[in-house]
């Protein structure tokens, strides 16, 4: 996948976001951004899928279901929901982290407890694109 796909479909991605993010406002549960996201995304024709089971390995143990995707876009992007008062540096590490143990190159952590949407987008690379 080349790069540029990668930001066409981040793009579809926010502007969904922006759009639950204009409807709602900050202050709801994670939940609800997920369930609106998700519809949001869909209607625009992107491919979504909601808490998606990931197997862990460590070393010869596999773990089934050792975590969960918040939302897979298209097969490629991870997004991690939060509605907190601040991103602090551990969520960025553990959205890096789901990367890697799924083998995903881009994440979005969107963050729906700000004024507005666009403080609250932090994207996060595993490895290049």
């Amino acid at each position: 996948m080349s790069h540029s796909d990668y930001n066409i479909i981040s793009s579809s991605i926010i502007n969904a976001a922006v759009e639950v993010h204009k409807v709602f406002g900050p202050g709801l549960l994670e939940s609800v951004y997920e369930k609106a996201l998700v519809w949001e995304m869909r209607q625009v024709g992107l491919f979504v899928q909601e808490q998606v089971p990931i197997d862990v390995t460590f070393k010869d143990l596999e773990i089934k279901n050792g975590y969960f995707a918040d939302i897979i876009v298209e097969d490629k992007i991870i997004l991690e929901l939060k509605a907190i008062e601040n991103i602090l540096p551990v969520h960025k590490a553990q959205l890096l982290s789901y990367l890697k143990l799924a083998d995903k190159k881009l994440g979005l952590l969107l963050n729906f407890h700000v004024k507005f949407l666009k403080q609250g987008i932090t994207r996060v690379i595993n490895g290049e694109l």
